[in-house]
């Protein structure tokens, strides 16, 4: 099958493009389609993430293993495209460099037959130009994870009773 899917840059502006590629793709070689479908430069980290219904990000799919085995990975070059999308799950979230954070909505639009005498991946529509930098984003705390009561829990009184001159000699160290 061949998936259409959507890519979205989160911008003010209208910028997308709508992809076709083989369900058997992986992640990597959808990654390199956007990478050359926006123009970007190709150079930088980037990771895909699962998402759900409500944008929210879940599972990794990362471009390099960066964990150095401190960790499992999923990587794009390991992750076929049918395995990351399907009917159920239809969207995901693609940033790429992680300093400028470019952040694009990937959905999941359609499955088709493949078209012999089309060579696959391809963009078949476009809308927009990338910016000349990324979209500014404003990061919120959580308010689950907010306590209003963790800042009175800790006091300076409590940091200076336990860290008095007296219990602390630098000249102990050595």
């Amino acid at each position: 099958m061949i998936y259409r899917l959507r890519v979205l840059l989160d911008a003010n502006d209208d910028c997308f493009r709508d992809i076709e590629i083989d369900e058997k793709s992986t992640l990597e070689e959808f990654h390199n389609v956007i990478v050359q479908a926006f123009q970007l430069q190709g150079d930088e980290m980037a990771s895909f993430y699962a998402s759900d219904e409500e944008w929210n990000q879940g599972e990794e799919y990362c471009l390099f293993d960066m964990s150095g085995g401190m960790a499992p990975v999923k990587k794009m070059a390991d992750t076929l495209l049918e395995k990351a999308l399907s009917k159920k799950k239809t969207r995901m979230i693609y940033i790429y460099d992680f300093l400028s954070l470019w952040t694009f909505s990937v959905e999941l639009a359609d499955a088709v037959p493949h078209h012999p005498g089309t060579t696959y991946p391809r963009v078949i529509f476009s809308v927009g130009e990338l910016p000349d930098s990324a979209p500014d984003k404003e990061f919120e705390a959580d308010p689950r994870f907010h306590d209003d009561d963790d800042d009175e829990a800790y006091s300076d009184d409590e940091d200076e009773e336990f860290y008095d001159e007296e219990s602390f000699d630098e000249n102990d160290l050595y």
